[in-house]
């Protein structure tokens, strides 16, 4: 009866302590987070509307979407916006200062930190804040819709004006 005693103590001193049994082996698991690209889409082209010379024609330029793969810690961003003149054959350019960029609150956001629309203001050949993602870590992604107002001078022609904008993201 002592023996038995004995062994069932030995039993529960094991399970407190989680003794393997002789014919177990541990497998250490290692995994490597890459990092991905950070990339900006855009809608290939957008027609904003018509209007008659000294109007503003307004409209959406389409989904914007920026996507960070990169595994970052902060991962952070910013989005900048420029454009060349609007030009048609044979006619005076409107300058792109005379367009208006307002990014306007997100349609969609994945992941931590702060997503935030830049102000609204005057297209240029310089960049402007179009949209930041401050702070957070790891991939996250943002999407909004822009809108862009073209004051049309009085002295415009009745043709088509054609401009590039280029949403940059770094």
């Amino acid at each position: 009866m002592r023996r038995l005693t004995l062994l069932i103590a030995g039993t529960a001193c094991a399970a407190a302590f989680h003794v393997q049994p002789a014919n177990a082996e541990d497998t250490v698991v290692t995994f490597t987070v890459t990092a991905g690209p950070l990339s900006v889409t855009v809608p290939a082209s957008a027609s904003i509307g018509a209007g008659e010379p000294g109007t503003t024609i307004s409209g959406s330029l389409g989904t914007i979407t920026v996507t960070d793969s990169r595994g970052a810690n902060p991962a952070e961003w910013t989005v900048t916006v420029s454009s060349t003149d609007f030009t048609a054959a044979g006619v005076p350019a409107i300058p792109a200062s005379a367009a208006t960029y307002t990014a306007g609150a997100p349609t969609s956001t994945e992941g931590d930190g702060v997503f935030s629309p830049g102000a609204p203001g005057p297209l240029g050949t310089t960049p402007m804040v179009a949209f930041t993602h401050t702070g957070g870590t790891g991939g996250n992604s943002a999407s909004w819709e822009p809108a862009l107002s073209v004051n049309v001078p009085n002295t415009a022609t009745a043709v088509t004006y054609t401009a590039t904008v280029t949403h940059l993201v770094a």
